[in-house]
């Protein structure tokens, strides 16, 4: 991929779920467009390691917000630390999952699912949407999942909480159109991410092979830049969305996921993928 123009997206950038995974690639194609980068997540001091990385390689300068999105007041915490700041660009990564049935699961650990992978992104959208708005240019990328567009047995309640951010982000770039701002969602299936470790993924057995973490984040940029409503990395994938019905997809991502995830497990919420 190009590097983004800074002056459309820049000078800084906010990404959530920065610690890890695809945030953190996020955070890393970011720096290289020499676009300043605030990094938010839980875990401070892995922001501050990758701060300093991304600093030390390319220059940029960084910001460490660290804070748990599920919290009430998580983004009045973002906006105050990110108020003074020119933002272009947001990328709205942070997400979490649980596999296993549906009822093996206590209404606690449902509800924190819901509230980090709906709230979070409601949250995010709006205030730096009005941001954005304003500024009369920059992007805003929304991270979901490919799963969003069915029902996954297995995987129920995660996956009705990604549908909402499909949704939202292909009515915000509707809306957004007159704007000068794009907004993208970004639908990754199975990514090389911790995350597949973390939920029991087992790569050896697994009938699809995970797709590159760099892969993944490129497509999701130059979809943004393009001003794509949405965009499903991999052409495989493409190709296995558009030709296969909804049902039949569903039906084999459940079986997929009880065979080749470890049920009852939970990525740890606000340090998405």
């Amino acid at each position: 991929m190009k590097n983004l123009d800074r002056a459309r997206f820049g000078p800084w950038a906010v990404v959530t779920g920065a610690s890890s995974g695809i945030g953190l690639e996020f955070a890393r194609r970011l720096a290289a467009s020499r676009i300043n980068v605030v990094l938010v997540a839980r875990r401070e001091d892995v922001l501050h390691e990758v701060g300093r990385e991304l600093t030390a390689r390319h220059g940029v300068e960084h910001r460490v917000v660290a804070v748990d999105l599920t919290d009430p007041d998580a983004i009045e915490r973002v906006a105050r630390a990110t108020d003074d700041l020119d933002v272009g660009l947001v990328v709205s990564n942070a997400g979490t999952a649980m596999s296993g049935e549906f009822l093996t699961h206590d209404l606690d650990g449902l509800r924190a699912v819901a509230r980090l992978n709906v709230m979070a992104n409601l949250d995010v959208a709006h205030h730096f949407g009005h941001r954005l708005v304003r500024r009369g240019r920059g992007g805003l990328l929304l991270v979901s999942a490919l799963g969003s567009g069915h029902g996954v047995p297995n995987m129920a309640n995660a996956a009705a909480t990604k549908a909402y951010v499909t949704a939202l982000g292909q009515a915000l770039h509707a809306e957004f159109a007159r704007t000068g701002v794009s907004v993208s969602v970004l639908l990754p299936g199975p990514t090389d991410t911790p995350v597949l470790d973390e939920l029991g993924f087992q790569r050896d057995s697994a009938p699809i092979k995970p797709m590159s973490v760099e892969q993944c984040v490129a497509e999701g940029l130059d979809a943004l830049a393009a001003n794509r409503a949405t965009m499903i990395p991999g052409r495989v994938n493409r190709v296995m969305n558009t030709v296969i019905p909804a049902r039949i997809t569903s039906a084999m991502t459940g079986r997929m996921i009880g065979r080749w995830l470890r049920p009852g497990t939970v990525q740890p919420a606000g340090d998405a993928r």
